[in-house]
């Protein structure tokens, strides 16, 4: 059951405001995030009751020298190779943390694919859109948004393509 936000509520993310400022239709889930848990992604299905197929990770990725968001399933695992070829690169590595972290504004494990504090160009794995809705992270550990994909995709002006493998 998905909510439109008419205005911020306390406690919000930048992402929550991304959201709201652009009318878009979502749900906030919140679970309390278990420190010694060891996958943020896995813990959030399992906390929300969804399959892990309809929560996807947001990493950020090294292509050629650019920074690069990558949204995939946390049932798999990013393909940087088919991550380069979909953003035109040659080459992708995982972002060094804390400069994931100094450019998105959030905290590794809460980096929402909204409300980054530079945008970065995003890829949103090709099997998102097979979902009606599917979640990612509000921007803090424990805080996840439900929302349709296509909207995902629009506010982030993402690339769809299969970055995402089993």
């Amino acid at each position: 059951m998905a909510k439109k936000a008419k205005k911020q509520q306390p406690g919000g993310t930048p992402a929550t405001v991304a959201l709201t400022a652009a009318g878009v239709e979502y749900t906030v889930h919140s679970y309390d995030h278990d420190p010694a848990h060891p996958s943020y992604g896995e813990e959030a299905a399992e906390a929300m009751g969804v399959s892990p197929d309809r929560v996807f990770k947001t990493l950020v990725a090294d292509v050629d020298g650019r920074l690069t968001v990558a949204v995939v399933p946390v049932a798999g695992k990013l393909d940087l190779k088919a991550l380069a070829a979909a953003v035109g690169g040659k080459r992708a590595t995982m972002a060094d943390p804390a400069l994931a972290e100094r450019t998105t504004g959030y905290v590794r494990g809460g980096i929402s694919p909204l409300g980054q504090r530079k945008r970065l160009p995003t890829v949103l794995d090709d099997s998102a859109p097979s979902h009606p809705t599917i979640c990612v992270s509000a921007g803090r550990r424990g805080l996840e948004i439900e929302l349709s994909p296509t909207d995902l995709a629009h506010l982030t002006e993402a690339v769809l393509a299969p970055v995402g493998r089993a």
